[in-house]
């Protein structure tokens, strides 16, 4: 929301959080409580979120033993170098070191990477929410699949937990269909294995899974995670307030080679998902007014978007704003359509700074889309994009996506009547009320556009070569390659305001 709004919003907040004070007072000035006053002080502790300095939170669990082993403590692991060529094998296969993930406990410690803040919260204990985890994958290693499990039950209220829900899209290695479902059996029910008949890709495969799912709050994770602790009630306690907002954890890295874990943003930072007019994703540090109104830096924050890989929602929400968009192909902009979606029809987007997640970063996809790709007439990812911002931008705001990416214009990105009947349905506000309520700081630091003089390929006739950015993030110098007439690393654009720039591919 613009400022005015924010400061709004905060006063009215903080208005009613005052008339709290005197009863949360009672709990920490050691003075006993009234009698009329006893049954606020119990409300207050089944229903909000509050912080007890000096005291553990109800849900804190006591500190992790780091023992004397391969990654313990999240630290990077080495392998002996009788085993290197196995780790290069498989980082070829996988786009990680399995080699290594193979000799690190599944259950092994990490460092708390939360601010320390996040010790003394108390949440709801009777929210009555159970999570269905949801995980898909395809081909991952086992590893590191299992790792993912392991950690959740480990570091998760049991009684906030329905289930892990496994859904294969369509795997082919061996050790993820009979030896899975073996292993997948020790934890009696808990653990669930649906697979799909042929491959859906990650879009199709996790609206799947939500529906499969049997808890009433759905978190879709990656393959490839490692939560941390305390991680859940956070997450659930927002959606306990408000159904109808989405909650995301703050996500810390585990490197691909020696999954080494540690914090990807600096000590005490907060940042917000935003994205620029390409429809790229990006962060932001929280806006400095918006930051001053809050009075703890612990404390969940709106956000305009997310990453995508790692949120919680409310599952029956989430299947009523009709899930993720059935025509989007595979992966990639999933993110901003479900981000669109929620703000404009009525619901939020919280950030989480007291639940992490580690992910790894791979160093490349090790698989292909196979068919999948092969039903799309253009580059994936960006006929995704299309699909979304002709659904959810105004015609002002579509204009910038195409200035940005002008060959876009000519791509078919199918029939989208059904998601505007769900927008019609639904009531959703325009893109310019979110732009305005939602995320003015995105302007900041990505004006709207101006249109384009010129665009197109730098061709040399002779030799049919372009000018390509090779691939490489802007500034760089430009090498030359075939034409493809495919745009993207080979487009230039002219803005009105002589501007010139190559088109970068998304990475």
């Amino acid at each position: 929301m613009n400022p005015v709004a924010w400061k709004r919003s905060r006063v009215l907040k903080l208005v009613a959080a005052g008339s709290l004070v005197l009863v949360i007072l009672y709990l920490f000035l050691g003075r006993t409580p009234t009698p009329d006053i006893l049954p606020i002080i119990e409300q207050i502790k089944r229903e909000v979120p509050f912080l007890s300095p000096g005291k553990l939170g109800n849900f804190e669990p006591p500190e992790e033993l780091i023992i004397d082993a391969p990654g313990e403590g999240g630290k990077p692991y080495e392998l002996p170098p009788e085993k290197k060529n196995e780790g290069e094998e498989s980082l070829s296969n996988y786009g990680m070191n399995m080699a290594v993930s193979d000799m690190i406990s599944l259950e092994r410690s990490i460092p708390d990477t939360r601010m320390d803040e996040c010790k003394y919260w108390n949440y709801p204990e009777h929210m009555g929410l159970k999570a269905s985890v949801v995980i898909v994958f395809h081909n991952e290693g086992f590893s590191t699949l299992m790792r993912n499990v392991k950690t959740i039950i480990k570091r998760t209220p049991p009684e906030m937990l329905e289930e892990v829900l496994l859904v294969d899209d369509f795997s082919d290695k061996e050790n993820l269909k009979s030896e899975l479902e073996d292993y997948i059996k020790r934890f009696h029910g808990k653990v669930r294995l649906v697979r799909n008949k042929e491959r859906e890709g990650l879009i199709r495969t996790r609206t799947r899974g939500a529906e499969e799912s049997r808890g009433n709050v759905v978190v879709f994770l990656d393959a490839h995670c490692e939560v941390n602790r305390n991680w859940l009630p956070p997450l659930l306690a927002p959606i306990y307030k408000d159904r109808t907002t989405m909650t995301v954890p703050v996500i810390d890295g585990v490197d691909h080679q020696n999954f080494h874990y540690r914090p990807v943003y600096s000590p005490g930072t907060n940042f917000r998902g935003i994205f620029e007019w390409g429809m790229y994703y990006k962060e932001t540090e929280i806006p400095p007014d918006m930051e001053a109104m809050r009075p703890h830096k612990s404390a969940p924050y709106k956000s305009p978007t997310h990453a995508g890989g790692l949120f919680a929602i409310d599952r029956q929400y989430f299947l009523e704003l009709g899930a993720y968009d059935p025509g989007l192909l595979v992966w990639g902009g999933e993110n901003f359509e479900l981000s669109f979606k929620i703000w404009q029809c009525g619901g939020s987007i919280e950030w989480v700074p007291c639940s992490r997640v580690g992910h790894v970063y791979r160093g490349f996809m090790p698989y292909n889309f196979g068919k999948l790709a092969e039903k799309s007439k253009g580059p994936l990812i960006t006929i995704n994009y299309k699909r979304v911002i002709e659904v959810w931008f105004d015609e002002k705001h579509k204009e910038y996506f195409y200035t940005r990416e002008p060959m876009a214009r000519f791509l078919d990105h199918g029939d989208i009547s059904k998601q505007l009947i769900i927008k019609n349905n639904l009531k959703c506000k325009n893109f310019q009320w979110f732009m305005e309520n939602v995320a003015p700081d995105m302007l900041v630091k990505y004006p709207e556009l101006p249109p384009n003089t010129h665009w197109g390929e730098m061709r040399n006739k002779g030799s049919s070569t372009c000018l390509d950015t090779m691939g490489r993030p802007a500034p760089t110098k430009m090498g030359v390659s075939g034409c493809h007439g495919y745009g993207n690393n080979q487009v230039r654009i002219q803005y009105r305001k002589s501007q010139a720039r190559f088109s970068f591919p998304f990475i």
